[in-house]
């Protein structure tokens, strides 16, 4: 908890953070009676918004209808209130993700028949309100000791639509490429047989760990033809289980079964999971328990806990007898620190993932809004033998690479994005950004990842060339669609990143050394002209480029006189991939009044001439490059 955060929302006292994005603050909290909650408080900024707040309170009206039948229950909400807040059944287990891609591996058979069963309860319940969910992939799925728990859909939208500019129109393409039904694909009017379809991909993927219509390797447009018009991949689903997915990945959505039908027909097993899975949720909800226990009855610092009463904004807590009244809001106010211990496992799984991509400003050109796209996948279960604590995915880590102007040839202006693993709300970006002029590298927030999607939100500036001219980058969605390729949008800005190299030796070493450009005039006086760079081995955001210029100094009608300017400048690495990018020069401290440059940015190029090598330095402007013969 910051010190800027509430004591209470509501009828219900906050006990640590779960995330922050773009839609708002997520808070772990407890009712009056001793409930988990998870709840969701908007942005100032998107509550200043009339449009946002009448989506916001009809997704969470449909919601409500659900009921949390095999959901995430609305367990109160003010959608009328200066900072509007949703409260959300907390479910403590992770997400069919995370278990089957990065702890367990595919599920049994009898496991999947049963995910199978619940998640046809759950959809049928959400079927009978009125709704389609339109997102179901594994991230979206939370495994608990009591079956399985669908999320992240409804409130999310809200997100979008404000953020695009209008309500999304009809046709709109909504879905997660890999989990996405034909009709999702043709971008035509949804029914529940979609929710269906996407279930059989769920299933195909619990069961052999892959989709069944392969990776976005080869592009987003080939895998949606391959949804559309190719047969699934079930070459590793156990005999017993390929009759039910390929039914629900019938073409025909009148071929497939009904949700109602799945849930009817299909066994459960108690247990239903495996018995390891099983240990890391006892584990999770030993945590839970003991994060729960701090503070006694009043709560940490002596909040007092409020009276017992209703708990939604005009009606009872669906769901929750334990809830207190619904007052508003209690305003901001500052706490003491550190007393309110959450261990970080306890807070691992988050019933609703931080939305992310409200409000845009690309730095440092500045923009006019954009749009984000919600994270779904729960967090990690810890465990002494897991993986590094964090959330963004393996296929996201390490360095990113793109041109926002020009070609890659003769880049204008690049980004280059680096992503180390750490968990949600930490600063695990490192952005670099070169154009207009400038050199801009700050650190960005981590607001949501899953499989196919990480956002960008809050970031701050590090370095700025020249001085004071960067503002901290905007929210940013990277979406894979290879091992090696993702597509990069900051609202109105969009462009193709590639896998970058990283480390602190990125330069070939046929770049480095002295290099010396030809003398700049004839005569006697030649060898007082100087123009020579010198390049050094580094990582990006390191110096590696030295220039020095030495001419003689002139009198005031222009004639040379016997002392001479020296000036030297340094140029920052900013990407990996060739041509090499640096920022604009910096002039050494003390440098000579004399001594001006209006940099541009520029990249290295290596080429050979009449069997000798040329190192040329273009400015990332329209004009010739300056040449270098190798200094011996």
């Amino acid at each position: 908890m910051n010190a800027e955060d509430p004591v209470a929302i509501g009828p219900f006292r906050l006990i640590g953070r779960l995330g922050v994005g773009g839609m708002g603050r997520v808070f772990l909290a407890r009712s009056a009676g001793g409930r988990t909650v998870a709840v969701k408080v908007v942005h100032a900024e998107l509550a200043a918004q009339d449009e946002f707040r009448r989506r916001f309170a009809r997704e969470v009206e449909a919601l409500e209808r659900v009921g949390g039948a095999g959901t995430a229950p609305v367990l109160g909400s003010d959608t009328t209130a200066a900072a509007p807040w949703v409260a959300i059944g907390y479910v403590p287990g992770p997400s069919l993700r995370t278990v089957v891609g990065d702890e367990y591996g595919p599920l049994p058979p009898a496991t999947v028949r049963a995910l199978g069963a619940g998640l046809g309860r759950a959809l049928d319940h959400v079927h009978r309100a009125g709704l389609v969910h339109r997102d179901l992939k594994p991230s979206n799925v939370l495994l608990t000791v009591d079956g399985p728990r669908i999320i992240d859909f409804g409130i999310a939208r809200a997100v979008d639509t404000v953020t695009d500019g209008g309500l999304t129109s009809t046709g709109a393409v909504v879905g997660s490429p890999g989990f996405m039904s034909p009709e999702q694909v043709r971008g035509e009017k949804l029914g529940p047989a979609s929710d269906v379809f996407c279930l059989g991909s769920v299933l195909a993927y619990a069961a052999t760990g892959r989709s069944p219509f392969g990776t976005s390797d080869s592009g987003v447009h080939a895998l949606m033809f391959r949804i559309a018009h190719d047969d699934p991949d079930l070459t590793d689903v156990a005999p017993e289980l390929t009759g039910l997915i390929r039914a629900c990945l019938a073409k025909d959505p009148a071929a497939r079964p009904t949700a109602a039908e799945l849930a009817e027909t299909l066994p459960d097993a108690d247990p239903w999971l495996p018995a390891d899975v099983l240990v890391r949720l006892s584990r999770h909800a030993a945590r839970l328990l003991e994060a729960e226990g701090e503070g006694g009855p009043e709560g940490p610092e002596g909040a007092r806990a409020p009276e017992q009463g209703t708990g939604t904004a005009g009606g009872s807590a669906a769901g929750d007898p334990t809830a207190g009244p619904a007052p508003e809001p209690e305003p901001v106010r500052a706490r003491s620190r550190s007393r309110r211990r959450v261990p970080a496992a306890a807070l691992a799984t988050a019933a609703v993932a931080a939305a992310a991509g409200a409000g845009y400003a690309f730095w440092p050109l500045g923009g006019d809004g954009g749009s984000g796209v919600p994270g779904g996948d729960g967090k990690r279960t810890g465990s002494a033998s897991a993986a590094p604590a964090g959330d963004v995915p393996a296929a996201f880590l390490g360095a990113w690479e793109g041109v926002l102007q020009g070609t890659g040839e003769h880049p204008r202006e690049t980004v280059r994005i680096e992503l180390v693993q750490g968990p949600l709300g930490t600063k695990t970006a490192v952005y670099t950004h070169v154009g207009d002029g400038r050199l801009c590298m700050g650190r960005s927030r981590l607001v949501s990842a899953d499989e196919d999607k990480v956002v960008l939100g809050e970031s701050d500036v590090t370095t700025s060339v020249p001085a004071q001219r960067c503002m901290a980058a905007a929210h940013q969605t990277l979406t894979l669609r290879s091992p090696e390729v993702l597509a990069w949008t900051s609202g109105a800005a969009k462009a193709t990143f590639h896998k970058a190299r990283t480390g602190p030796a990125v330069l070939p070493a046929k770049y480095l050394g002295r290099w010396k450009a030809d003398p700049l005039v004839e005569g006697p006086d030649a060898d007082r002209y100087t123009e020579e760079v010198t390049l050094t081995q580094g990582a990006v955001g390191s110096p590696v480029l030295r220039s020095l210029s030495v001419y003689p100094r002139t009198d005031e009608q222009g004639n040379t006189l016997n002392d001479a300017v020296n000036c030297t400048w340094t140029a920052i690495l900013a990407g990996t991939t060739p041509p090499y990018v640096l920022g604009p020069m910096s002039l050494e401290p003390g440098a000579d009044p004399e001594c001006v440059l209006d940099d541009v940015g520029s990249y290295l190029v290596l080429t050979t001439y009449k069997g000798e090598e040329l190192l040329q330095v273009y400015p990332m402007v329209d004009t010739e490059p300056a040449e270098y013969h190798r200094e011996d």
